[in-house]
């Protein structure tokens, strides 16, 4: 019969060795608590997941930094005149420019005549035999190598004047100018005012032909051999006409007065000086 179960053995009857293991109850247990397990590690992740989604938009509302960087102008935006550095430092130097243009139009000068200091004693040379007529010392020594290359070529050059103190310049205005009924405005278009002469430098000389003595100090002079080989070879030497015809300074033609320009002082003496603005007579 079916439910006849008197020929089912019991447990108990079953040898141990041979009776089917039976696995704990605890394994379910265990299964549970790692789902539980891997469901906070889920979570954790999914939490992480979130914080980096929602940490950017978090970082665009915050400010970078506070420092404040500035803004360049667009290049199509000029800045006004006063705050532009450029255009002020051109002003500044406009305005430089503007105050020496006034400084040289109200150089000191009288009739056309530039001041010049007095060379001292000591930087003076002679440069004739018996030592009447002195240069500056540079001066003088180019003018006996000039007049030396001159001689070889047959050419006397005379030296007839060199420095002039300022008392000898006086007496050659003044006193010369009341010998021949001059005025000052006419006696200064041939010889300067005391103070304003060329002379005083130690760098200018009067020069005459030897061979015709009648030219001497004479616009007549430009006609000799001396003047036709100083105007061709002066230069060689540093020597150059003082006052052509229509100089600036408005001095008559001096075609026998010769300067030296050949060294850094004679320069800006003379240079400086011709480069100043000089009033009407």
């Amino acid at each position: 019969m079916l439910n006849d179960t008197s020929n089912i053995p019991e447990i108990s009857d079953i040898p141990e060795a041979t009776r089917e293991t039976i696995a704990p109850k605890t394994a379910s247990s265990f299964s549970v608590v790692r789902l539980g397990v891997a469901g906070v590690v889920i979570g954790v992740i999914v939490i992480a997941i979130i914080a980096l989604l929602v940490r950017p938009s978090k970082q665009i509302s915050e400010p970078v930094s506070q420092e404040v960087i500035p803004q360049q102008p667009d290049a199509a935006t000029e800045l006004p005149a006063e705050s532009n550095p450029v255009e002020v430092e051109e002003k500044e130097v406009a305005a430089t420019e503007t105050e020496a243009e006034t400084e040289a139009e109200t150089v000191d000068n009288i009739l056309g005549h530039l001041p010049y200091e007095q060379v001292a004693e000591s930087e003076l040379s002679p440069i004739t035999a018996d030592g009447s007529i002195r240069l500056h010392k540079a001066a003088a020594n180019k003018f006996m190598e000039m007049q030396g290359a001159a001689r070889n070529q047959g050419i006397i050059l005379t030296p007839l004047s060199g420095f002039r103190s300022v008392e000898d310049q006086d007496y050659l205005f003044f006193d010369v100018k009341e010998q021949r009924v001059q005025d000052a405005t006419k006696r200064a278009e041939v010889s300067a005012p005391p103070g304003y002469s060329e002379h005083h430098t130690g760098y200018a000389i009067d020069i005459g032909d030897g061979k015709v003595p009648a030219t001497n100090v004479s616009p007549n002079f430009e006609k000799t051999a001396a003047f036709r080989w100083l105007e061709e070879n002066a230069a060689r030497y540093s020597f150059e006409l003082s006052f052509p015809p229509d100089n600036p300074q408005g001095i008559s033609y001096e075609p026998w007065h010769w300067r030296f320009v050949g060294d850094r002082k004679s320069l800006e003496t003379f240079y400086k000086a011709r480069k100043l603005k000089i009033d009407d007579k």
